[in-house]
């Protein structure tokens, strides 16, 4: 028995699990903003989306904390919520402030990004704000917590 077809606007490339769960997606403008975030984060870190939970991740970081914890975890990421998607910067929101000001619509917490509509955002500064996230967090172990995070770390 063969795997059924993706939907037509979804990439045939997505592993099936990610694609299921997309499609899974309640709310239309959601739904039509998580397959914006597949694309732009795939082409920015050149990684294939890969489903945790109800997060989609895209490559690999290791992290290691002054207190001793470490761990792997998605180096780009984001979560289609009910309320609005979230965009992962695990590297911390000030590490973006520049990027984040000519973003567009959006709200901050200490490592998100929650964006209500991805067609009111300028989706070239977020590639750049996801693309510079990525590097930080793959350029070696990183060591630091989102909320510890800056441009000059």
């Amino acid at each position: 028995m063969s795997a059924p077809e993706p939907p037509a606007d979804v990439p045939a490339d997505l592993p099936a699990d990610v694609a299921a769960f997309v499609e899974a997606v309640a709310r239309p403008a959601r739904r039509r903003d998580a397959r914006t975030l597949l694309e732009l984060m795939a082409r920015v870190t050149g990684e294939p989306p890969v489903l945790h939970g109800t997060i989609v991740g895209f490559g690999r970081y290791r992290y290691e904390y002054a207190s001793g914890r470490s761990g792997d975890a998605p180096a780009a990421a984001f979560a289609p919520r009910a309320a609005h998607s979230v965009v992962y910067l695990m590297d911390g929101v000030d590490a973006h402030a520049e990027n984040l000001a000519r973003l567009g619509p959006h709200r901050t917490g200490v490592g998100c990004l929650y964006l209500t509509n991805l067609e009111k955002v300028d989706l070239a500064v977020l590639g750049k704000i996801v693309a510079d996230a990525y590097a930080r967090l793959t350029s070696g172990t990183y060591g630091l917590r989102a909320r510890d995070g800056s441009p000059d770390r």
